[in-house]
């Protein structure tokens, strides 16, 4: 059990590619039965964000509810209620899509975090890192061969398939994860809630630490980017010749796969903002969206170097920020807080499909992915930061442990 790649903890990596496999397929579904449906792109982004909105919204519960009852217990109960939202897919329409994408939301904020915990709770401190690696590139694995698959299913011509694709999933990962134990190591320390800062403190964080805000405002901004390419890509390669969105979601998430795991010892792993990374990486999801934008003239080159710029950029940003704040913030509430955090990336792909969509129906897809571009390249003046504390000054470390300010 002290092993990340033992079989215990394999069986917790395959768990997760088996719940993110339904959510591969959906991303290419769901759009593009909505526009066969008559649905505008409003709607469409609407249904898509709900998913991560909702996720965001239940992630800071879900902490306190696993830390009461148990990984396992919320586990097998989530599965249960993530079965029930892939059902629905498959007897409802599209205003049924949203309380599934409801349904879904809430599911994985419990899944993720159930996991998450669960793997930091059975493996030693030097096992880690490594286990949470290992979790989130099993969860983009779907994302190489589930587009391919959803557009399969949805050229044959029926939903009939696509229904029991659904259940399928779903009765398999419930009957996989129901069979799922997870024993402690005995030595994780886990801080008295009276220790950490309230909920709303918290929040008041987001705005008064400058790490947070600044990784914060980075990672909301490129993470509406990959919410509005998930979201339209769908319903915009129908446009271009030889456009495929199948092919643009597996080559973005194997970069993202391969990246992940080639570059995972090279990202910085300190108290160092570097710079130029960050700018660098802005860039390139600018880049990325821009030669999105432009494979409605120059044709399906352009779409599939975006698919690579964008895996690019989404293989490092996430990670690079997360272990820059996993130094930095305060260490009583640094777990509360780095979960403010991938709140507002998961309020970011919620944005890219409720904000991007009604952009899209005002002007174009092309340039809709145009205003991304912008947006991400605008970003790089808030990368770009001299600051004292940004190099591990004196500033950092009181804000740090402030404790230690006499």
């Amino acid at each position: 059990m002290n092993q990340a790649m033992s079989w215990p903890f394999i069986r917790l990596y395959l768990l997760a590619l088996l719940y993110f496999s339904a959510n591969a397929i959906l991303n290419v579904i769901i759009p593009l039965q909505g526009k066969a449906w008559g649905a505008s792109s409003t709607s469409i982004g609407l249904i898509m964000g709900a998913y991560m909105f909702t996720t965001m919204f239940f992630r800071p519960w879900a902490g306190r509810i696993i830390q009461k009852h148990g990984p396992v217990k919320v586990l097998r109960l989530i599965l249960i209620t993530n079965g029930i939202a892939l059902v629905l897919y498959t007897i409802t329409g599209f205003s049924g899509y949203l309380v599934a994408r409801i349904l879904q939301g809430v599911s994985t904020a419990f899944f993720s975090m159930s996991l998450q915990i669960g793997i930091i709770d059975a493996l030693p401190e030097k096992e880690r890192s490594q286990g949470i690696s290992f979790y989130s590139l099993f969860t983009y694995i779907p994302g190489i061969l589930g587009p391919l698959l959803a557009l399969a299913l949805w050229q044959s011509g029926g939903m009939s398939f696509f229904t029991i694709t659904m259940i399928t999933i779903a009765i398999i990962t419930g009957m996989f994860g129901y069979s799922i134990k997870v024993e402690r190591t005995g030595d994780l320390q886990t801080a008295p809630a009276e220790q950490g800062a309230g909920l709303l403190k918290s929040y008041v964080q987001l705005v008064r630490n400058p790490f947070l805000f600044q990784c914060s405002l980075l990672m909301l901004t490129a993470s509406m980017v990959f919410g509005a390419t998930t979201a339209f890509i769908p319903v915009y390669a129908i446009s271009l010749p030889q456009g495929n969105a199948g092919i643009y979601l597996a080559i973005q998430a194997s970069v993202v796969v391969i990246a992940r795991y080639t570059l995972r010892k090279r990202i910085p792993s300190d108290a160092q903002w570097c710079s130029s990374l960050m700018m660098g990486m802005m860039l390139i999801l600018a880049f990325a969206a821009g030669s999105i934008s432009y494979s409605i003239h120059g044709g399906a080159v352009f779409l599939y170097a975006g698919a690579v710029l964008m895996g690019a950029a989404q293989a490092i940003i996430y990670p690079t920020l997360t272990t820059f704040l996993s130094f930095v913030l305060p260490q009583p509430d640094r777990n509360v807080l780095i979960g403010l955090f991938i709140a507002m990336a998961d309020l970011g792909v919620s944005l890219g499909g409720a904000v991007m969509g009604p952009v899209a129906d005002l002007t174009s897809y092309s340039w809709m992915y145009m205003f991304c571009a912008f947006l991400a390249g605008g970003m790089t003046l808030a990368a770009y930061d001299r600051r004292k504390w940004f190099r591990g000054g004196k500033q950092a470390e009181s804000l740090r442990h402030p404790e230690r300010i006499h």
